[in-house]
């Protein structure tokens, strides 16, 4: 599209998460009008530590935001798998891509406060729950539970997994419940029993349980994350420490330690859903992005950065193309069979055996999602 018409674009993005925030930076930088709504009052990203990948902080570098990213992180050489009783099984330098050549480890709120910090003043409207979208071909009209409404030229689902905007416009299918639990916690260097020396990603596997170790040293913290097979499909389960050490029995007991010293209250429980590929993201006028569009387990570690690469890869297609329309073809054309497969091999988390030790002769059934 020429600059003229892009600097007439009226975006509304629904969501201020890592999606929707990557995606107004991005078309902000066409010149376009970009407005973000977000339903929360107020920014506070739970969970632990996350891997920007190279070419996540390649498209930093070209938004011109490399810097404030790249100064609340650390940069990681390589990852490694061990056996629960740290016998080695992998380990692999971090694939570089382009000028970048290193993964960068970052808590999740300081990435999301960046994010946000990189934003024009007065972008970001705080407190709009999405209620209602109204597709008018060429426009689209949200309505938010305050009763206020907005018309935009192009309006981007970027409000996660629970997506209002793909409920109302694409797919009715909800989360799908994947059969485990996420325990994640953020704990000082010293409370991580000298499993930590460097700025390494290590995950630990054992029979029906994934340990991760994902150091913050520039904060001087480890993220200590631990998914389990688990048949309880609860959105937010009730978990005592008893049952988290159980599910690291038989781990070196220096991760059982680990474990053990957890303040329960500071432990972000979770059961793990993800959604099935949803086959249309756009409409003329609207267009999924992030979780919205393609949720997937967090077994690659992946979802983050996939959802950084669709706000790029939307700037890109809004560039090129003629048209709104061609534009939001050309984005899907270009992200869904990669996410497509990220999301298929996200799932390949367990063996048959594992899971049937768990779910003895039935599969897990998920629980309907809270709000």
């Amino acid at each position: 599209m020429q600059s003229s018409e892009l600097k007439n674009l009226k975006i509304a993005v629904v969501g201020a998460g890592y999606g929707g925030a990557a995606a107004a930076k991005a078309l902000s930088l066409l010149g376009a009008e970009v407005n973000v709504y977000e339903q929360a009052n107020r920014i506070r990203e739970v969970g632990a530590g996350i891997g920007l990948r190279p070419a996540t902080m390649n498209r930093f570098r070209e938004w011109g935001i490399f810097d404030a990213i790249a100064k609340v992180t650390s940069p990681s050489e390589y990852f490694e798998i061990l056996t629960a009783t740290c016998d080695p099984i992998m380990k692999e330098t971090w694939p570089a891509a382009g000028e970048q050549t290193h993964t960068h480890l970052i808590h999740r709120g300081d990435f999301i406060e960046a994010l946000l910090g990189v934003l024009p003043a007065g972008m970001v409207h705080l407190g709009h729950k999405l209620e209602k979208v109204e597709d008018k071909g060429d426009r689209s009209v949200l309505t938010f539970a305050d009763g206020t409404s907005v018309e935009a030229d192009l309006v981007v689902g970027a409000d996660g997994i629970k997506s209002v905007v793909r409920r109302e416009l694409f797919s009715d299918q909800g989360p799908v419940f994947a059969g485990e639990h996420a325990y994640r916690a953020v704990i000082s260097l010293d409370a991580a029993h000298g499993m930590v020396d460097d700025d390494n990603l290590r995950m630990y596997i054992g029979r029906g349980t994934k340990l991760y170790l994902l150091p913050l040293r520039h904060r001087g913290q480890v993220s200590f994350d631990i998914t389990a097979l688990c048949p309880d499909g609860t959105w937010t389960p009730q978990v005592t420490k008893d049952d988290l050490l159980k599910t690291v029995e038989g781990f070196d007991e220096r991760l059982v330690s680990i474990a053990r010293g957890l303040d329960m209250d500071t432990v972000n429980v979770r059961a793990v859903y993800d959604i099935d590929p949803v086959d249309t993201w756009h409409s003329d006028s609207v267009v999924l992005v992030g979780d919205s569009a393609h949720s997937m387990l967090h077994h690659q570690g992946q979802g983050a950065n996939s959802a950084i690469e669709d706000g790029g890869a939307l700037a890109d297609a809004l560039r090129e193309a003629d048209s709104v329309k061609e534009a939001l073809a050309l984005y899907q054309a270009t992200r869904k069979p990669v996410t497509d497969k990220l999301q298929s091999i996200s799932r390949q988390g367990w063996s048959e055996d594992e899971i049937d030790e768990v779910f003895p002769g039935q599969k897990p059934a998920p629980a309907a999602p809270q709000e």
